[in-house]
Parts: structure tokens; C-alpha cells; sequence
């Protein structure tokens, strides 16, 4: 078998040393534009993990890299003068000088035949490239392999907006380094680590903004030098930053559509990067090697003289199936991750324990539990922190804190027991809005089971302005008895708070109960319905009529006469629903609002509306009671709202009144294209909460204790809200203290015998 690799960095050698250990008799070139010993960059890192599969894959090369690694287990935050060790993290760092000798030596000793100082930009040409029964493009991030066959990979190159330089320097660090220091010209940040004995790598990131007013767009590399030689010097202690071929750059996250052409197959960068922030470049592109060699060993095709091309797709097909989803992991994970470095302004009114948990758990591949295992003193004294910022009354401080969803939260007069809430869900049980005994059992066995806060279901302020005709209202006096039942039922037998949702269905309004078809307009009986502009939610939708001045009148004084309505019931909190595509949300959007009127148009006028009616109900709620709106932090649609308008809307509602905002996403437009995952809307909560400065609710794929005191403790909300665990469990917080050794939470005395208790 005819092997050509084009590029010689650790994807392309390992490959090769890879190969040849299969099958000695393979014909393996590989060919490297660089001389011998050149390379881009100082350090590269290895996790525990990939040293385990780099031993499997080729146990000599394994026993190179360990004799001459640096490996340390702590990681150091240096944030506002002070430095926070967190260890049990497991790293390595080796030279990249270093280990592309090792490859190289080593690939060369079982036969693979490498060609320095060959450029490859006529590949097609070479005869090693057109005898070659298999291609593997390992040619970097500017892959002119890739390039060339654009139209078959589809390649998706994400230009990140903040800039970097990659140092080096003689100062040797004993762990893992984040420095952060502020100076007149902004930010900059630092990523440092000891490869060797007597260097260290020393990556400074910063934004555009502090980067041009430091000069620094104008500055030669020596320039640069000097200016952050001065910034970083009491981190240096007298070292230099050392270059190599180093310049301020952008980092492009690579991704292809397919990863394979033929007899051709990318590999390492050529095929995908992820961000320098979680150091898995060089792991990602080794790992490859391995996957692509063991595809083509399960397959049986390193075994065949020549392969047909149909065999060798047949494994690289394999290949790729393998490895797509886990990069995809992996890349997600690295954009977590830089968006985290990336808005990393938004954290400097942070403690420095709260910082470092954020820091810590940034990329969703560590969270509060992960840390209790890798570093448990740490995780105490920043629970501690979290606990003392609490001001629990009468709390014995010589007890263990409690986790930090079991902290109280209060909101003007009042105070929630924990930061669980049970999510808004609608129901479509109702008949006219009058909710009944499904509701009753519904929300009081959630309040029974233990979360701090129960809101209702979206609550509709007039017959009009319902979803569907089984959706609950606030509009006849009948329906305040109704909701003052439950309420009671919830105050009487719990411990928890509840609140009530109220919103307008607007041009989402008039269709059929869930089960009967989410979105479908009614067969019969249909009741005209409003928007800012006449423009269906979907295709078989009815038109709404664009609303006029007695219009907007009208829907606010529903809105304020439900809010006295909720008063009147007995509730603790009121939300504004201003999300999901409803009326309120719909005036915010640019994808349903386009009037011409001053209703219309910039973000400032498209939010005057929602922002009136939102006036208008602080004005008559009262004013030792909180109030919440909840927004759609995004349309997930290049044109539509974003998350920087959330946060100008969030200081908006913040100036107004709302104690809290509860941080949703979507649900706007049938054409939103969101990116689901883990906890996938709180990095909406984290920048409303941080840049806007206003308490928030995060919701969205929530579904364990470990990820609610995950985002408590690094500072990404107040309040987790949960909806699918609660409509399964009941008792989920229960559950959950239990399984943290909790036992603080108050059990109803009807269900003392199960009550769980301190094991002896």
C-alpha cells in the first residue's frame, strides 16, 4: 500500500510510524514544506487520557515523549492581586520542537521516508501524490489540500475576533498559568505553562478594543515585546519573552462538511481545530492517526497490496464516522471556552473565588462535582465564599455550607428557601382560563417537592389572548378564586414561593391544544389575533392585524388588570412573559416586527412597548414583592434578536424596576436554527446577569444538582429553573439533596417516615 502524507507536523508522523507498524511493507512519504526542527509555536499539552492512547498506539514513541515531558496537576488563576491554586487537573507539556524530533527519529527508524523543504503547492503533480493509494492532507490550518477541493469538504473557518500572540519565555512555572491584568488600555490574559526545564510557553490573549488602544496594531514584534514585558513583569520576575516566528494573530476555528474526497482525507488541523484555551490541538491531530490507522486495520485494507479505491473509501468512511461526533464534542467544548476568554471583561467585578470557579468550569468538561473530586478544599473554601456572600441568618459557621442551590436567594420582601425553580409549563387543562384540579395537584405536589419557587404556567390576560382554548387566564373574576386556592394550598402545606406568569399569546394565539398539533390554527371556533406587524408565526397560521394605538391600550390595561387580579390571589412574585415569540416577544424581534412607526425599527424602538407594559404592571404591583421578566435572549437567526440586545434590553427592564430576569431563548421563529445542548441558555443568563447587571433565571436542558451548583457558584445566575426533571419527579430537589447529603430541607410532616437521615 502507497501512503503520501502531506504535511510533517504530529498528525502526519504518527500517521506514518502508525502505518508502518502495521504493515512494515506500506510505502509511507511524507512531505514537510519546513526544514528539519522549524516549526510555529513553543509548547504543546497532553492530557493523562492521551498519553494512555499514544502508549497503546505505539509504546517506544510513548516512552520518548514521557522521559522529557514537564507534567503538573495544578492550575494557578492570577485575578485582582490574587493567585487561587486548584489542582488534580493531570497535564503534561513537551516542547514541539521536541516532539516533532521524536517522530520524526522515529518514523524515519521503521522506514517511513520524509521530505523536508518540500512545497506541495502543485500536489496533484508529484508522483507520490498520483501513485499514492491513500492522501492524507495533514497540511494545518491553512490547508491548501482543503482549498483545493473546497467544493467536495465545505469548509466553515470561524475567525475569532480577539487577538493572540504565542511566547515563549525562561521563566519555568510550576503549574498551569491564567493571568489577568488590567491595565488603562483594557485586558490581557495570559495562558502559561513549563514544557521543558527551562521554558515555558506564554500565550497573551486580549480583545481588538485593548489591543488597539495599547498600540499594539501598530507595534513590531519587539515593540510588543517590551509593552508586555512591563505589563507581566511581577509574573516574570526578571525573564524575557522570547519569539518564534510570533506574531498578533486570529484563531480560526476550522470545520469541514465531510472530511474525506476519494483517495484523499484530511486529518489534524486540515480537518478541525478547537481553541488553544483547552489545549487540544495537537491531541485532536494524534488522535486522528490513531483512528484513521485503526480504521484502516479493522477493515483489513493496510493489509492489501493495492487496494481498490472503493476499499479504501470504505475505510475512510470509518474513519470518519468515528471521529466526526467526538471532535464535534471536543469543539464545542473549545467554544464554550473561548467565548468564555472572549467576554472575559464581563467577570472583573467578580470575587476571586467565584472567578476561578467560572474560569474553572467554563467548557461544561468540569463542573462543582468534577472539582470536589480533583480538588475538594478548593470546591469548600469557594462554596464557603458563595455562602458568606448569602448572609444566612443564625447559620453556625462551624457547620459544613451547604451546597449552593441550597442557599437562600431573597428578592425585595421576599426570600426563596433554595435557588430551585419549578419551570413555567403550560398545561392546556383549562376551560376558559379557569384552572381546576389537575392544576391544583400539578403545582402543589411540585411545591411539595421541595424547590424554592413554583411558577404557574404561561397565564393568559384576556380570552384573546390565549394559545389554545385550554390555556390557563387571569381575565374573570372567577379565576382569581381559582388561583387563590392554589396559592393558599401552596403557602399552607410548603415551604415554597409561588409566582405567576402573565403574558398575551399574540400572533401565536388560536391553535389547537399541544397533542392536537403544536402551532396549528383551530378547525373551528378560531378567535381573531394581534401582532406588532400582519405577519403569520407560520405558514398556516392566521394573519394577526398590525396593532394601533387602542390596540396596545388595551392589551396593557389586560395586563395590569391581571397583575391586581394576581395580588388579589396571593401570589409572592409576577413574571412578564416577553419571550417565545408571544406579543410582548414578537415587538422585539426584528423577524415579526416591521412596522414604520416608532414601534419599529432600532432595538430601542421595537423594546418601547414591551417596556410600557412592563411600567405599567410595576406600577400597581407592590412594591415588597419582585418582579420577573422573561426574555428570549436570541432568535438563533442571523437576522433576528441577539444576545447583545438581551443585555441592553436586560439594563432596559433593570431601570425599571424587574428584580430578575428569567433568560429563555427561541421559540421566536419557525426559521431559528439553536444549537441545543447541556445548560445551552445559560451563557445568555451569564451575559444579562454580568453585563447588564441584574440578577437572572437560567433554564434550558438543566437537569442535575451538579450543573445548578455549577452555575451558581461561577456566578452564570441566581436561579436555575428546571421544567422536564420537575414534570418527572415531582420531589426532584428532594432527591437532589438527598443525593448531596443534605438533609436542611424541610420534608412535609406527612412524609417524615421518609424523611432521609444523617448516616451514623
Amino acid at each position: 500500500m502507497k501512503i503520501a502524507c502531506i504535511g510533517g507536523g504530529p498528525a502526519g508522523l504518527y500517521f506514518g510510524i502508525l502505518m508502518k507498524k502495521a504493515n512494515p511493507s506500506s510505502e509511507v512519504v511524507v512531505l514537510e514544506r519546513n526544514a528539519p526542527g522549524e516549526t510555529f509555536g513553543w509548547g504543546v499539552v497532553f492530557s493523562d487520557e492521551t498519553l494512555e492512547y499514544l502508549e497503546q498506539g505505539d509504546r517506544e514513541t510513548h516512552e520518548e515523549i514521557t522521559r522529557v515531558f514537564a507534567h503538573w496537576d495544578a492550575i494557578d488563576i492570577h485575578y485582582r492581586g490574587s493567585c487561587i491554586r486548584s489542582g488534580g487537573h493531570g497535564f503534561s507539556g513537551l516542547a514541539r520542537r521536541k516532539l516533532l524530533d521524536i517522530l520524526a527519529r522515529r518514523a524515519t527508524e521503521l522506514g517511513v521516508e520524509i521530505r523536508f523543504r518540500t512545497e506541495v503547492d502543485d500536489f496533484e503533480s508529484l508522483d507520490v501524490f498520483r501513485d499514492a493509494d491513500l492522501v492524507v492532507a495533514a497540511d494545518g490550518v491553512n490547508s491548501k489540500v482543503r482549498a483545493r477541493y473546497a467544493d467536495v469538504f465545505r469548509p466553515h473557518l470561524d475567525v475569532r475576533q480577539s487577538k493572540y500572540i504565542w511566547l515563549g519565555t525562561t521563566k519555568t512555572f510550576d503549574a498551569f498559568q491564567f493571568i489577568f491584568e488590567e491595565n488603562e488600555d483594557g485586558l490581557f490574559q495570559v495562558h502559561g505553562y513549563r514544557f521543558d526545564d527551562a521554558t515555558s510557553t506564554f500565550i497573551v490573549e486580549c480583545d481588538q478594543a485593548s489591543w488597539r488602544k495599547a498600540g499594539l496594531d501598530r507595534a513590531t514584534t519587539d515593540e510588543s515585546i517590551a509593552y508586555l514585558e512591563r505589563l507581566f513583569a511581577r509574573h516574570l520576575d526578571g525573564h524575557r519573552l522570547l519569539t518564534n516566528r510570533s506574531m498578533w494573530v486570529n484563531f480560526v476555528t476550522v470545520k469541514n462538511s465531510t472530511w474525506r474526497h476519494g483517495k484523499v482525507v484530511l486529518m489534524g488541523d486540515a480537518a478541525h481545530t478547537a481553541h488553544f484555551s483547552i489545549g487540544s490541538g495537537t491531541k485532536m491531530a494524534m488522535e486522528d492517526a490513531i483512528a484513521l490507522a485503526a480504521a484502516l486495520e479493522k477493515t483489513g485494507v493496510v493489509h492489501e497490496d493495492r487496494p481498490t479505491r472503493k476499499r479504501i473509501e470504505e475505510a475512510l468512511e470509518a474513519y470518519e464516522n468515528d471521529r466526526y461526533t467526538m471532535v464535534l464534542r471536543i469543539q464545542k467544548a473549545a467554544q464554550d471556552s473561548y467565548h468564555w476568554f472572549e467576554g472575559s471583561k464581563r467577570y472583573l467585578g467578580h470575587e476571586p473565588l467565584s472567578f476561578a470557579m467560572s474560569l474553572l468550569s467554563r467548557s461544561k468538561r468540569i463542573g462543582y462535582d468534577n472539582l470536589k473530586v480533583r480538588d475538594p478544599a478548593l470546591v469548600t473554601r469557594a462554596t464557603e465564599d458563595f455562602v458568606a456572600r448569602c448572609r444566612i441568618v443564625d447559620r453556625d459557621p462551624a457547620d459544613p455550607p451547604p451546597p449552593p442551590m441550597f442557599t437562600p436567594f431573597t428578592l425585595r420582601g421576599l426570600t426563596l428557601q433554595n435557588r430551585v425553580v419549578v419551570s413555567s409549563m403550560c398545561m392546556y387543562s383549562a376551560k376558559d382560563g379557569l384552572v381546576d384540579d389537575f392544576h391544583l395537584v400539578h403545582l402543589g405536589s411540585r411545591a411539595m417537592g421541595g424547590a424554592g419557587l413554583v411558577m404557574t404556567e404561561m397565564t393568559d390576560v384576556s380570552r384573546d389572548g390565549r394559545i389554545t382554548p385550554g390555556c390557563a387566564g387571569m381575565y374573570l373574576p372567577e379565576h382569581v378564586t381559582a388561583w387563590r386556592r392554589i396559592v393558599d394550598f401552596v403557602h399552607q402545606r410548603s415551604r415554597a414561593a409561588i409566582g405567576m406568569q402573565i403574558a398575551h399569546a399574540g400572533r401565536k394565539g388560536s391553535t389547537k391544544l399541544l397533542w392536537e398539533g403544536m402551532d396549528e390554527p383551530l378547525d373551528e371556533g378560531n378567535w381573531p389575533i394581534i401582532g406588532p406587524s400582519p405577519i403569520p408565526y407560520t405558514p398556516r397560521s392566521q394573519v394577526p392585524k398590525e396593532m394601533d394605538r387602542a390596540d396596545m391600550d388595551r392589551v396593557k390595561a389586560d395586563f395590569v388588570r391581571a397583575t391586581l387580579m394576581a395580588q388579589d390571589a396571593g401570589f409572592d412574585l409576577l413574571e412578564v412573559h416577553l419571550a417565545h415569540g408571544y406579543l410582548l416577544s414578537s415587538f422585539l424581534s426584528p423577524l415579526s416586527n416591521v412596522r414604520k412607526d416608532g414601534y419599529g425599527g432600532s432595538l430601542e424602538n421595537r423594546m418601547r412597548y414591551p417596556l410600557e407594559v412592563v411600567e405599567a404592571v410595576r406600577a400597581v404591583w407592590p412594591k415588597d414583592k419582585p418582579l420577573s421578566v422573561r426574555i428570549s435572549a436570541t432568535d438563533w437567526h442571523d437576522q433576528g434578536f441577539t444576545g447583545d440586545d438581551a443585555v441592553v434590553l436586560g439594563g432596559a427592564l433593570k431601570e425599571r424596576g424587574t428584580d430578575i430576569v428569567d433568560v429563555s431563548t427561541g421559540q421566536t421563529s419557525i426559521y431559528a436554527q439553536p444549537v441545543y445542548g447541556r445548560m445551552y441558555q445559560t451563557p445568555y443568563s451569564d451575559r444579562v446577569r454580568n453585563e447588564a447587571k441584574v440578577p437572572t433565571m437560567t433554564v434550558g436542558a438543566i437537569t442535575t444538582a451538579d450543573q445548578v451548583n455549577t452555575i451558581l457558584i461561577a456566578g452564570r445566575a441566581d436561579l436555575c429553573v428546571l421544567a422536564r426533571p420537575h414534570l418527572r419527579n415531582p420531589n426532584w430537589t428532594f432527591a437532589a439533596a438527598e443525593e448531596q447529603g443534605y438533609m436542611e430541607l424541610g420534608w412535609p410532616d406527612q412524609y417524615e417516615s421518609v424523611r432521609p437521615r444523617p448516616k451514623l
